[in-house]
């Protein structure tokens, strides 16, 4: 595997740390900056609303650049969002903050993943994808347990900061270690009318709504650990991050798994995925009272949750191709999962109390599944007509794989 990937996924680490950090720091950053808890929940939401609606904006925008030098404009832009957030006196700043930090890291996870797939051999882009991921996954192992622990004892401001640093130095290594790809600026850039052609494939469209309920299934229970497994379960504040090291590794085996399967096996590892993870969060919701059944619960969604994100993009990538613009809008329908969990959460809790984002998670697992019947169906019809299981590889040119019928 080439070093630039493990690169890439030290930029989604550090993004990915600011887009959790604050589920971790929900109570002090409710405190400093005289909010509720559904308030600060909202600063999620917020997050998620840019990266899904100004990410591909932003992409577009940086379309014709080189895809290193387009990493390096969004680095600069995310570390000015992040510097805002820690400077912040007020709840507007920091609501600023976090969408123009979240419009960056969208359209960075965008050409990190394209970068990605461009750099190695297809039949191992399923694989070259989980590591990449892993920076996401790392972020919940580590990042979000780092921050949580220096905001819990130097104030939330700190981890701010401390995101701040991580920032610039995987920028400084970006700048270092990825390269720029032979012919890039004339393929990578492309036409725009090229790129949006993507998108006209019906079954482009069904298959990112998958990614859509799977994602926010995952963060309707994740958003709120904290006051589930403070406020329901009973744990201190200070165990807190010892849980989410423990979710966090939970993700990161997960993905790992899930990429190794991911290019030849995607859909039977979706339809599993989903299923395990709806009776995860119905069991969760049924037993938050109790701290083992909790705990159990709580690490079976980490096994199963985001960690779908490689069989995810790489369903997409053969439904269309693995470009730029492609990934980003994928990112998007990912992120709108989470826009629905936690603005849907906050006022669920306000009714119902902390269990009720369990179980709206466990309704867009039911809705996942659904969207996958299509090509279950497909694919029971290949199999007794004896057509070949296996996908295509993802293509990086600038057509969508129209003739890729075979669900993946």
């Amino acid at each position: 595997m080439p070093r630039a990937v493990y690169v890439l996924a030290l930029g989604i680490f550090a993004m990915v740390t600011s887009e959790f950090v604050v589920a971790g720091l929900m109570p002090q950053m409710a405190d400093g900056l005289d909010a509720t808890i559904p308030e600060i929940g909202y600063l999620i939401t917020a997050f998620a609303a840019a990266m899904a609606f100004g990410g591909p904006v932003l992409t577009v925008a940086v379309l014709k650049m080189r895809q290193k030098s387009a990493l390096m404009v969004l680095f600069g832009i995310f570390l000015a969002g992040n510097v805002l957030a820690a400077l912040a006196p007020d709840y507007r700043t920091m609501l600023v903050a976090r969408v123009l930090t979240g419009i960056a890291s969208q359209a960075f996870f965008g050409v990190s993943i394209s970068l990605g797939s461009r750099i190695t051999r297809p039949e191992v882009r399923g694989r070259a994808v989980a590591v990449v991921l892993n920076g996401l996954m790392l972020g919940t192992l580590l990042g979000l347990p780092f921050a949580t622990v220096v905001g819990e004892h130097l104030g939330w401001r700190a981890a701010f900061w401390a995101i701040t640093a991580l920032t610039v130095l995987a920028a400084l290594a970006t700048l270092a270690f990825v390269p720029h790809t032979d012919g890039e600026a004339e393929e990578a850039g492309g036409g725009l009318r090229q790129e949006v052609g993507a998108f006209r494939s019906p079954r482009l469209w069904l298959v990112m709504i998958t990614s859509t309920f799977t994602i926010g299934a995952t963060f309707s229970a994740f958003s709120y650990l904290n006051p589930i497994l403070t406020k329901v379960t009973g744990f201190s504040t200070g165990t807190v991050p010892l849980l989410l090291i423990a979710y966090g590794a939970a993700t990161v085996i997960g993905n790992t798994v899930v990429g190794r399967l991911a290019d030849r096996r995607a859909l039977p590892v979706l339809v599993v995925g989903l299923a395990l993870n709806l009776t995860f969060l119905v069991g969760f919701a049924l037993f938050a009272q109790l701290t083992v059944p909790a705990v159990l619960f709580m690490l079976g969604v980490g096994l199963v949750g985001v960690t779908m994100n490689p069989a995810l993009i790489t369903r997409v990538q053969r439904a269309s191709n693995a470009r730029p613009l492609v990934n980003t809008v994928h990112s998007s329908f990912i992120t709108l999962g989470v826009i629905i969990a936690t603005s849907v959460g906050g006022p669920a809790i306000d009714a119902h109390g902390l269990r009720a984002p369990l179980w709206i998670g466990a309704g867009l697992a039911v809705l996942g599944l659904g969207t996958l019947l299509p090509d279950l169906l497909h694919r029971r019809t290949a199999d007794r007509s004896g057509a070949d299981d296996a996908a295509e590889p993802a293509r990086l040119d600038d057509q969508p794989a129209e003739r890729s019928t075979q669900p993946v």
